[in-house]
């Protein structure tokens, strides 16, 4: 895991946001999601800098419409965000929840 997984894991882990279960790297169709919770239908992705990267960029959007078209709801933060404004990260994914 990246330092930033690690932190927001240990922020969302033990049912820490509204007593919901998070998964962290869970399978779901050909893709490995970094968080996800099945009661909020809820992805978690945190992105490096190679997200950025064209042949990335087209490789996510495909990823994201697969994980929609199967009724999931999609949020990414960058590592940066994570890191610098963990904060915020959760009061946003409270708020998704």
């Amino acid at each position: 895991m990246t330092d930033a997984e690690k932190l927001l894991w240990s922020k969302i882990k033990r049912r820490q946001i509204k007593n919901l279960h998070f998964y962290r790297q869970k399978p779901i169709g050909n893709y490995i999601v970094d968080f996800y919770c099945p009661a909020a239908k809820l992805v978690i992705e945190l992105d490096g800098g190679q997200h950025y990267e064209n042949s990335n960029i087209s490789k996510d959007k495909i990823r994201e419409s697969f994980l929609a078209n199967l009724g999931f709801k999609i949020i990414r933060f960058t590592n940066l965000d994570v890191l610098r404004n963990s904060e915020n990260v959760l009061n946003k994914i409270y708020n998704e929840v």
